[in-house]
């Protein structure tokens, strides 16, 4: 009897410990996030002082109408943006780990994301056909609608290809994802031939990534999609949980299985379908954060998932930050700074699993 009050306070004390880590990794999160966003806000072009930003957010005063143009027109839009899509990128990734069963799965890695690009390439050239061909005519609206469906497309594609009897091969996850993004590179560079000057630079920003083009409109199309990926995952958590152990276990257990998975493949080509419409391509958010996070809290997707977010809007900041130092006062295409970080990282995993590092 005393061995069982003996395990069960080891427990209790277990998940109390546990608890506090993830509570101190929310508050490090959030203090690190609001950090980078007063940084990103103060720092471009014209530098606008930190004392500032509270009187040009939160009211008018005194010497900050100067400035004011700036941060709310420009800055404060980017910002709000790229926070938005580190979020949803690295929501999607944990999501799609969970659903696959493999902590490699990314929808940048596996060609997720370029059947997103691509669909919005074939909007942009068809579009201006539609429209006439009349700079700035092509509703923005349309550039989601037409990255969700090439992001869904190509996720419906790389599941079937990839399951067989319910059970879902990494190897072939990764192989098919290597072949739809080859496909799609074939096809966008073909799509650049048919393309004029305009159509070409709208293009090359898709393939490269930039929130140069941040605004409000932005901001909007990607906030409610945030807005339901975050109101779904806690429905979410406890389905992908019960998947950790296998498909038929999680039915057996009275969960939807098939209901979960579409609702899954929906959410994440949702969220990368309107990030890249609205950033253009950016990979490896989906990869690192969750893996970060999953490395330093365990693999429960109640905690995975929101701080997979919180990680996702503070890595994709600071690659923003970075992209927008290294060559001031021009900027690198954020894809180039966030490959630079992840592809490293990416193959140090690779090593630990080849190595059977745990």
């Amino acid at each position: 009897m005393s061995a069982m009050l003996s395990d069960l306070s080891t427990v209790v004390v277990l998940a109390s410990r546990a608890r506090q880590r993830v509570r101190l990794a929310m508050g490090i999160s959030a203090l690190a996030l609001g950090v980078l966003a007063a940084l990103s806000i103060a720092n471009g072009a014209v530098s606008v002082p930190l004392a500032d930003l509270p009187r040009i957010l939160f009211g008018a005063g005194e010497g900050a109408e100067r400035y004011s143009l700036v941060v709310l027109n420009i800055r404060l839009p980017r910002t709000i943006l790229v926070m938005l899509v580190g979020a949803a990128l690295a929501l999607s990734g944990a999501i799609m780990q969970g659903l696959f069963r493999n902590p490699l799965a990314d929808p940048g890695l596996v060609g997720v994301s370029s059947g997103a690009a691509l669909a919005a390439g074939i909007t942009i050239v068809l579009g201006d056909l539609i429209f006439g061909g009349r700079a700035g005519s092509l509703p923005f609206a349309l550039l989601p609608l037409g990255a969700f469906l090439g992001g869904l497309a190509s996720t419906f594609l790389l599941y079937g290809i990839a399951t067989r009897r319910g059970r879902t091969s990494i190897a072939t996850m990764l192989l098919a994802g290597i072949a739809l993004g080859a496909l799609s590179g074939a096809m966008s560079g073909f799509l650049s031939y048919l393309s004029d000057d305009r159509q070409l630079r709208d293009l090359t920003f898709w393939a490269l990534g930039s929130f140069a083009g941040a605004s409000w409109t932005k901001v909007s199309a990607v906030a409610p999609v945030l807005f339901a990926l975050v109101i779904s995952a806690p429905f979410l958590a406890r389905g992908l949980n019960a998947l950790a152990i296998g498909e038929a276990e999680a039915y057996h257990l009275g969960f939807r299985v098939q209901i979960i998975k579409a609702g899954s493949i929906v959410l994440v080509a949702l969220a990368v379908g309107v990030s890249v419409a609205a950033a253009g391509v950016i990979g490896f958010v989906g990869i690192v954060v969750p893996h970060l996070v999953r490395l330093m809290l365990g693999a429960d997707h109640r905690t995975l998932l929101p701080l997979s977010a919180m990680g996702g809007a503070v890595l994709l900041i600071a690659a923003d930050l970075v992209a927008r130092s290294v060559v001031a006062p021009a900027e690198l295409p954020i894809g180039i700074v966030t490959a630079a970080m992840g592809a490293p990282f990416f193959l140090w995993l690779l090593l630990r699993r080849e190595l059977g590092i745990e």
